[in-house]
C-alpha cells in the first residue's frame, strides 16, 4: 500500500506540472480567452496532491503510534 500511495503522489504531482505547461503553452499560442478556465485541472490536481501527502504523513504517524502501542504490551 505504501508504493501505491507514493505512485499516486507522483502521479497527481506530475498531473500539475504537465497540464500547467501544457495550458500555458496553448494560451500563449491560442489565446488566454479560451484556455483560463482550464487552468482549475492544476488546481484541483494541486489540492488532491496536498490531500494524498496529507493523509500519507498521517497515516504513517497512526502506524508508529501502533507499533509503539504492540511494543508496550
Amino acid at each position: 500500500m505504501h508504493t501505491y500511495n507514493k505512485i499516486m503522489q507522483v502521479f497527481w504531482l506530475a498531473l500539475v506540472v504537465l497540464s500547467f505547461i501544457y495550458i500555458t503553452y496553448m494560451g500563449i499560442t491560442e489565446g488566454f480567452e479560451t484556455w483560463l478556465s482550464f487552468y482549475l485541472l492544476p488546481v484541483f490536481a494541486f489540492c488532491f496532491w496536498m490531500i494524498r501527502r496529507w493523509m500519507m504523513k498521517r497515516m504513517l504517524k497512526h502506524q508508529q503510534y501502533l507499533e509503539e502501542q504492540a511494543k508496550n504490551k
